[in-house]
């Protein structure tokens, strides 16, 4: 563990606060217009000290570097612990990566601008502050601040159904995490049983010897919390409508952010906690996997309205991501975290592009559209460009996550990389379909022909996407070093105690009885 002897997380989580002051001082300045240049110039400055992680990152240790370790409630040894290694590095860069092009993608909004510049930035602490947590309890406190400005900026300045949308929201997220704060406190209790202290690092969770039937029950507290974040089928209901109604900001980190706390949460907190019941229950998560990427996918097909379409897309996605993570081997792990990277560039991308036009015409519904290529060609190469990648196509970034997460899953199982290549064909039914409708044809609908393209503050936005979608296409090998030693630590974590749990299985009954497939390595 490296002490961190500059503060430099800690400054990078909170260095939104200096938008967020701005944005209060000029709240009432020449409509709002300072209050956007402040918002900016802060997520601005976030993500230039963000790339000090990049470049100050030593990929060839496995333990937590830039850490800052401060007693918080001392009667209990709860920490103020951040630290970073190769399974949270890039998600803090994608946070200050996204967070300022979906502030100049939303420059527009005229409801309340500077209070929704607040809660974007307030999201983005929350975001920092979760993904740098090493603490359980503080990862819990910043898992549950990350709810409230989603929650307003739904409620808020969401559509016409938004209010319905953002309890949904909330009332999913907050369920899964009161399990969530129920298994950790337990936990804690079993470390305080065996060692005598108390304890909520998750470092010294670890290797704890805890009895494989407790084992999955605490696991299921945790996985609950974290399928819904996916969300995992059959817990993705809230995901369809919270996308359709949620601002084009919203809507972005969500998607590129948001979703992406399910996985790493579960590599992080629960499966190297609770290796036993990841031994048993990996299969079942698997077939869920497979279920979101094939119901996702049909789903997708028959959606009348763009946004929906792509958050269905977005539940067939995560399911590569939760088939690879559950492989539990190098191929489905690097694929996993990849996809993560990608889907968060593509599936963002793909919302602002969406938004950019709802903003002229007011309606997600595929069916007002038409010919648009004729009248916005920017618009049309912009959302070609991302949906190929968003299907996979070779020489972009979706297809390098996808393939290695299918060869992963299918060292386990070849019926499973079998049947996770049929979701990448219907990903390629409806998202050519979409783009056929809404981009080629006859140009017929008046509304169609009265269209602007884009303007130069919106291929701004666009073309930063651009750049990462191809170069992660080609060249991934800077992401596969960084996470390499990492990802291969938390694989023997969870591995470990696999052979002593296999015995315990040959001689008393478990899970594995209900299971039809058995896990193999």
């Amino acid at each position: 563990m490296i002490i961190s002897t500059i503060p430099i997380l800690s400054i990078i989580i909170f260095s939104p606060l200096l938008g967020i002051a701005l944005a209060g001082i000029f709240r009432g300045e020449a409509n709002g217009i300072p209050a956007r240049v402040g918002a900016l110039i802060s997520s601005g400055i976030t993500f230039l000290l963000s790339l000090h992680l990049w470049f100050n990152f030593d990929s060839t240790i496995a333990e937590l570097q830039m850490v800052e370790r401060i007693p918080w409630i001392t009667q209990f040894n709860i920490e103020y612990f951040m630290g970073l290694d190769g399974l949270n590095l890039f998600f803090l860069l994608i946070i200050n990566f996204i967070t300022p092009l979906a502030l100049l993608g939303s420059w527009n909004v005229q409801k309340s601008n500077w209070q929704f510049q607040i809660q974007m930035l307030l999201l983005q602490i929350g975001m920092l502050g979760c993904f740098a947590a090493m603490d359980v309890v503080l990862f819990y406190v910043f898992f549950e601040v990350m709810l409230i400005p989603m929650y307003l900026l739904i409620g808020i300045w969401g559509g016409s159904n938004r209010l319905y949308a953002a309890i949904k929201f909330f009332l999913y997220t907050m369920l899964g995490s009161l399990l969530m704060l129920v298994a950790l406190l337990y936990t804690a209790n079993i470390y305080m049983d065996l060692n005598g202290v108390w304890s909520f690092s998750v470092l010294d969770w670890y290797g704890m010897d805890i009895p494989a039937d407790t084992q999955y029950w605490l696991f299921i507290g945790f996985a609950v919390a974290f399928a819904v974040k996916i969300p995992l089928f059959p817990l993705h209901t809230w995901l369809p409508d919270a996308h359709y109604e949620a601002p084009t900001a919203g809507s972005v980190q969500l998607a590129a952010v948001l979703l992406k706390f399910g996985p790493y949460g579960f590599l992080r907190f629960a499966m190297p906690v609770f290796p036993a019941a990841v031994y048993e229950l990996s299969t079942f998560f698997i077939a869920l996997a497979l279920i979101g990427i094939i119901y996702g996918g049909m789903v997708a097909m028959v959606q009348p309205q763009i946004k929906r379409l792509i958050a269905y897309s977005s539940v067939a996605h995560m399911g590569y991501i939760v088939m690879g993570l559950f492989a539990l081997n190098i191929q489905g792990l690097y694929g996993s975290w990849i996809q993560m990277i990608n889907h968060a560039i593509v599936t963002g991308a793909l919302f602002l592009v969406v938004g950019m036009i709802y903003e002229r015409t007011h309606t997600q519904e595929i069916s007002d559209y038409g010919g648009v290529a004729h009248t916005m060609p920017k618009f049309a190469a912009f959302l070609i460009f991302f949906s190929m990648a968003s299907i996979g196509l070779p020489g972009l970034n979706g297809f390098v996550g996808e393939v290695l997460a299918m060869i992963g899953a299918a060292r386990v199982n070849i019926w499973y990389g079998i049947i996770a290549a049929f979701g990448v064909l219907i990903a390629a039914i409806y998202m050519l379909w979409m783009v056929q409708r809404v981009v080629f044809g006859p140009l017929t609908k008046e509304m169609v022909k009265r269209l602007n393209d884009f303007t130069l503050r919106e291929v701004v936005v666009l073309l930063p996407l651009v750049f990462w979608t191809i170069f992660l296409g080609v060249y991934p090998q800077p992401f596969f070093e960084r996470i390499e030693v990492s990802i291969n630590h938390y694989i023997q974590l969870i591995k470990s105690q696999e052979p002593r749990f296999a015995q315990d299985e040959a001689e008393s009954p478990g899970l594995t009885k209900f299971l039809v497939w058995n896990l193999e390595e």
